[in-house]
């Protein structure tokens, strides 16, 4: 549908570390951005994506070629601001409809001061990344009247092979909360909006390595009062505050620089408090106990990911987000794996065998969905009341 818009929209260039060049139109903010390309094969919640930190210094690919149809709106965002180093798109439909949308994709997006690109292969961009694996980017959105020349599409392949590896990098510390703070809100229902917690059942304590707002919702949905801490804050503090429970969140970037959580985690779980991990939180709880983790070569992120329950045989559709991921042969002995990916048979979640703590890869808070895997925030909330009454 751009190929109508091209006289509106200016022309953007997407080049990758490998030498290979798209030109599409910009559909954002005009200038540069680099990051590591990966896709998703969600159809909906690209609202979602753009504004999960676990993103950070990502250039997202939507595979399913109709993004923005519904615009954007005020409520359906995971962090106030975007953290998607860019957007990758086929189409952008011509209108946007939907009786929450307040804005366009478009509008959106420079207002979010966002790069991003349209009317490209995105086809042959996800089977280049597939078949090479992720592999760092550079977008150029060129200014109405500007055109593409050799030496910005020179520029832009060399932005791309001068970006950093995500290998190595703590991103945690970019995305987290710079003070604590307390969460009540819950979540969302048709024609009221969200909740607020009034009758709290239990303290929780989450560590925020780029938590997602609807983590703190489900939290809250439970009758959890979450107090939301600096990914750096030591554990004593955290044991201080007396919590019935202890969160890790999802994050980007890669776990094993994170010596600060690990070693906060450790001490935690050790505690005997009830632990939760999510993501990145549960790359951490992995390495706290002594476990390895790993780049992965084809990096997880989607709605339609299949995961089976190793303790039920139950089978949920899982929305992923990781390029990371804990090796299953390094588990020490008081680790047990409880869920694997049907897709490529990784660790998909663990529980502790003398602690109450236990951590899933996917996410399980995912919004818009899937949901089936949202009973392990129950399963949370049964092991704090477990360890109240005894």
């Amino acid at each position: 549908m751009l190929l109508s818009l091209q006289g509106t929209f200016p022309p953007a260039i997407l080049a990758l570390a490998d030498g290979t060049v798209f030109i599409g139109n910009s559909i954002g903010a005009t200038g540069t951005t680099v990051g590591e390309v990966v896709f998703n094969t969600a159809i909906t919640g690209y609202q979602e994506i753009l504004t999960d930190p676990s993103y950070c210094q990502q250039i997202v690919t939507l595979t399913y070629p109709h993004i923005g149809n519904y615009g954007v709106n005020g409520e359906d965002i995971e962090a106030e601001k975007v953290h998607a180093a860019g957007l990758i798109v086929k189409d952008l439909p011509l209108l946007a409809s939907n009786f929450r949308s307040t804005e366009t994709l478009s509008q959106y997006l420079v207002r979010e001061n966002t790069v991003a690109i349209a009317n490209i292969d995105t086809r042959k961009l996800t089977r280049l990344l597939r078949s090479k694996g992720a592999q760092n980017g550079a977008i150029i959105g060129l200014a109405a009247g500007q055109a593409v020349t050799q030496a910005l599409i020179d520029e832009a392949i060399a932005k791309a092979k001068a970006a950093p590896k995500m290998a190595g990098l703590d991103l945690a510390q970019v995305v987290t909360t710079a003070v604590r703070y307390e969460w009540t809100q819950t979540e969302w229902k048709l024609g009221s909006g969200y909740g607020e917690l009034a009758k709290p059942q239990f303290h929780v304590v989450a560590y925020d390595f780029g938590v997602k707002k609807n983590i703190l919702r489900m939290l809250a949905e439970r009758g959890c009062k979450v107090t939301v801490v600096p990914a750096k804050t030591p554990a004593a503090d955290v044991l201080a505050l007396n919590p019935d429970g202890v969160f890790l969140s999802n994050g980007p970037g890669d776990p094993e620089p994170c010596d600060y959580a690990i070693a906060a985690t450790r001490t935690i779980v050790d505690s005997g408090v009830p632990t939760f991990g999510i993501c990145l939180g549960h790359q951490i709880m992995a390495l706290a106990a002594g476990a390895k983790t790993f780049k992965m070569t084809h990096s997880h992120h989607g709605a339609n990911h299949p995961v089976k329950d190793l303790d039920t045989g139950r089978v949920s559709i899982t929305s992923q987000n990781h390029g990371f991921a804990v090796d299953m042969e390094s588990l020490p002995a008081n680790l047990r794996a409880t869920h694997v990916s049907l897709f490529d048979g990784t660790l998909q979640g663990l529980v502790h065998k003398d602690k109450p703590a236990f951590c899933f890869q996917g996410h399980p808070e995912a919004s818009p969905g899937p949901h089936d895997i949202a009973y392990l925030f129950d399963r949370f909330t049964d092991a704090m009341r477990a360890a109240k009454a005894g």
